[in-house]
C-alpha cells in the first residue's frame, strides 16, 4: 500500500491551544503510519483557505488537516470567522477532490472548552486518513 501523505494547516492564534493540537495530530499520524509532509502555520483560522489551497495543489499531499480554536469574544466575530472558514474549507476539498478535515474547535466556545477539545486534533487526523483510504480504494 502506498504511503499516505498529509499536510497540516495550523492557526497561530490561541497558540497555547493550537500547538498542543498540532502535537496530538502529528503523534496520531505516526500511530496511523501516515507521513506529515508539511506543516503550514497561518496567523489565524480565517487565513487557512489560501494555505489549504497551496497544499491541495501539491501532488505530494493526499489530504489536509486543519487545526484551530475559535474562542468566543465580546462580539459575534467568532461566528463570522468560523462560518466563512468552514464554508471555504469544504469548497476547496470538493474543488481539489482531496479530503480536508475540520479540526477547528468553536465557534462560541470558551477558552476552557477549547482546552478540553485539544484531543479533537486526533479525530481530525483520523477522519482525513479514513477519507484518503476510502477514496484510494475506489
Amino acid at each position: 500500500m502506498e504511503k499516505i501523505r498529509v499536510g497540516i494547516v495550523v492557526a497561530e492564534f490561541n497558540f497555547d491551544i493550537t500547538e498542543m493540537m498540532m502535537e496530538r495530530a502529528v503523534d496520531h499520524a505516526k500511530f496511523l503510519g501516515v507521513e506529515v509532509s508539511k506543516i503550514f502555520r497561518v496567523p489565524g483560522t480565517f487565513d487557512m483557505p489560501l494555505a489549504i489551497k497551496k497544499l491541495l495543489k501539491m501532488d505530494s499531499i493526499d489530504g489536509v488537516v486543519t487545526l484551530g480554536a475559535v474562542i468566543r469574544g465580546e462580539t459575534d466575530h467568532h461566528r463570522v470567522i468560523m462560518d466563512n472558514a468552514a464554508r471555504k474549507i469544504t469548497d476547496l476539498s470538493l474543488e481539489y477532490e482531496k479530503p480536508v478535515a475540520l479540526g477547528i474547535s468553536g465557534s462560541g466556545e470558551s477558552r476552557l472548552q477549547a482546552e478540553a477539545r485539544i484531543d479533537m486534533a486526533k479525530d481530525a487526523m483520523e477522519s482525513c486518513v479514513k477519507m484518503i483510504r476510502e477514496i484510494n480504494s475506489l
